[in-house]
């Protein structure tokens, strides 16, 4: 609820400009970026689900009293802090995915809990957009106790995750065993694929930088409207995207990572025509049908390319590209946004989600994907 009006909080009752904005939401991907793969082994280690609880219980504590702060600086460090707590949730929650799914399931499962995320998400803007206009405190406040209610309710609610296979049966020949330990960093095949996400997830992350700035500040529309335009982006998740991605699920993941990265760049490219409240909506409905694509397809080619003796990690490190380009991404896009233009920014995101496109269909099928295919 929080993270999609963070910059206008910042800009508005911090009173930094559009660039001191956009780094604090650098700041929350750099701590991202730093948990991501150590969180990715502590996953494999004690299990996903305490790292889960964990993570929810914390990061309402530091939302919840975010607002108290009011020095700039002091806010870089909470942020960080609150990132690095804040997003081990996400591979943990990944892995886990991963570990109770078999490889046809996962970009079905993977989108039904992005379903999950975006039933809060659909109202979350809405309500947010409304309590920053109250008061931008109550926004932190009610975001803060939400997510302490769900680290207790995953506390109590009577999960029982099976334990992930760790010993290796001896009927294994000696090459699959090699396959099976390989760290993350020596796959060829995976180092190839986070360099191709990166692309496309920059320019995913402007929703969070240069978009509401755009809508808010250039296009003059309230925060409320951002909030109820945001609401569009998550109303047509929570209605397609599981059945879109059932009806896919038989697509070859590289081919769907393709097609929503070129989505994804189209929307936000389209956006340059956007002088009205009906392209607005265009743009959205076309960037979010990329993201609906996208996503679920990378965390299922990720899952995919893993071991499942080192799935924390290889989730560790895959969300690793969507922390550097959450701590990049916005930063680079209120930067251009207040230096150089909408225009220029939007021209630019659809030409760097290109790359990601070519890099896409350039993929090659590991010996391990090949291996889960068959």
């Amino acid at each position: 609820m929080v993270l999609p009006f963070l910059v206008i909080y910042m800009t508005t009752k911090i009173r930094v400009d559009s660039g001191a904005a956009g780094l604090v939401l650098a700041f929350y991907g750099a701590g991202a970026l730093f948990t991501a793969p150590f969180i990715g082994r502590l996953s494999d280690k004690f299990g996903p689900l305490f790292i889960m609880r964990l993570s929810l219980v914390l990061t309402g504590i530091i939302i919840f009293f975010y607002s108290f702060v009011t020095n700039y600086y002091a806010l870089l460090a909470i942020t960080f802090v609150w990132s690095v707590i804040g997003e081990a949730f996400r591979p943990a929650n990944l892995s886990l995915i991963s570990n109770e799914t078999e490889p046809g399931e996962r970009k079905t499962a993977f989108a039904l809990n992005r379903l999950a995320i975006n039933l809060g998400m659909s109202i979350g803007p809405v309500i947010g957009g409304f309590l920053s206009a109250i008061n931008f405190s109550l926004l932190f406040y009610v975001n803060g106790v939400t997510s302490i209610l769900a680290g207790i309710f995953l506390m109590l609610a009577p999960v029982n995750p099976r334990q992930a296979q760790k010993d290796l049966s001896a009927d294994k020949n000696s090459e699959k065993n090699i396959i099976r330990e390989r760290s993350a960093l020596k796959d060829k095949t995976f180092l190839f694929y986070m360099l191709a996400l990166i692309p496309v997830e920059l320019v995913f992350f402007q929703f969070l930088g240069g978009l509401p700035l755009y809508i808010v500040d250039q296009l003059k529309y309230s925060t409320a409207s951002f909030g109820i335009l945001m609401a569009i982006n998550t109303v047509l998740i929570i209605l397609i995207e599981v059945p879109l991605n059932n009806a896919m699920a038989l697509w070859d993941d590289r081919k769907s990572l393709a097609l929503g990265a070129f989505l994804c760049s189209l929307g936000y490219g389209a956006m340059i025509f956007s002088s009205n409240i009906i392209l607005l909506v265009a743009t959205i409905i076309i960037w979010t049908f990329g993201e609906m694509i996208f996503f679920p397809s990378a965390a299922s080619y990720t899952a995919l390319l893993s071991p499942d003796s080192r799935r924390g990690e290889y989730m560790g490190f895959f969300q690793m590209t969507f922390s550097f380009s959450l701590m990049m991404g916005p930063w680079i896009g209120t930067l251009i946004l207040g230096h150089l233009g909408s225009s220029v920014l939007w021209a630019g995101a659809f030409f760097t989600g290109l790359i990601s496109v070519i890099m896409f269909m350039k993929l090659r099928t590991s010996e391990r994907s090949e291996s889960s295919i068959n």
